[in-house]
């Protein structure tokens, strides 16, 4: 993986190089090199190991999804600030299969650094509800699920949100 130092330079240094080759009269090799430019900036944006994560995540391959994001060296430091939330709200999701209590203290540090889409900040908190009330909170629990149907403006995770109701009636 490269740091984020390195992802800017070459960008930039592609865009110079394909600046000088419209100004020497070379415009297929201009819009040649503009094309590793924006795959290097969209790699600046966008990490590929999270976007293999998902990938896999998706595949229902959490082992190898896990691997894929602890390969992310120090990501405090490499990631940028909404790829390091979905590393968090990533690596919560799959930990919160074995250990709550970690996948907890992950899953808020994602809302905390700062999820961009509503979906996501409802998955996260959805998450903690049902964390919640796997150890018998249900008060939170149920501040948790009003905010993902208030996120939730698709509808996408109401059948989860009617599955933790029906686990609370039962505590």
């Amino acid at each position: 993986m490269f740091s984020k130092i390195i992802r800017i330079t070459l960008t930039l240094a592609l865009f110079v190089l394909s600046i000088y080759s419209f100004i020497d009269g070379e415009i297929g090799n201009g819009i040649a090199l503009l094309f590793p430019t924006t795959l290097v900036l969209f790699s600046y944006f966008r990490n590929e190991r999270i976007l293999w994560s998902l990938y896999y995540m998706r595949r229902q391959n959490l082992d190898k999804a896990k691997k894929v994001l602890l390969g992310i060296k120090n990501p405090e430091k490499n990631l940028i600030k909404t790829q390091l939330a979905y590393y968090y709200l990533l690596i919560g999701m799959i930990e919160s299969q074995h250990k709550v209590g970690k996948a907890e203290t992950l899953l808020k540090k994602a809302l905390n650094t700062g999820l961009r889409m509503d979906q996501d900040k409802a998955l996260a908190k959805l998450n903690l509800a049902g964390i919640a009330l796997s150890k018998r909170r249900k008060k939170e629990a149920q501040i948790l699920l009003t905010d993902v149907k208030r996120l939730d403006s698709k509808g996408v995770l109401a059948e989860q949100t009617k599955y933790i109701k029906q686990q609370m009636k039962k505590i």
